[in-house]
């Protein structure tokens, strides 16, 4: 049963950073595409980055060039670094594993984390 625990997420003003890890534990991590996925209040879940089993990353374009998704496969955990935020990336942020590319509604979730971001 595969069991993914987020942390990292918190309060911060506009232009602050923030890192978010995604702990990964019940599942061969290596070999599962890993994405954070996010969603504000009132609206749908939305991709905010993947990494491929291989390292390839592909981000919303409301994000690229802000944030980075990277994996270490030694800890089973991936990361999400967020610079310059702004207020629109206000959510809660989830990690998702997916191990044979069928998108979001397949796979296994974590329980989110919240990000603020104030004006």
């Amino acid at each position: 049963q595969a069991h993914l625990v987020e942390s990292g997420g918190g309060w911060v003003q506009a232009g602050g950073s923030l890192r978010l890890s995604c702990a990964a534990s019940g599942i061969i991590f290596s070999i599962n595409g890993m994405g954070w996925y996010r969603q504000a209040p009132g609206k749908q879940r939305e991709l905010v980055a993947r990494i491929t089993t291989g390292g390839k990353t592909n981000y919303a374009d409301s994000v690229s060039g802000r944030f980075t998704i990277s994996r270490d496969n030694a800890k089973n955990t991936v990361y999400l670094q967020m610079n310059s935020l702004k207020p629109e990336d206000t959510a809660v942020y989830y990690c998702h594993a997916d191990r044979y590319g069928l998108g979001p509604s397949y796979g296994s979730w974590g329980q989110g984390t919240q990000v603020t971001v104030s004006s």
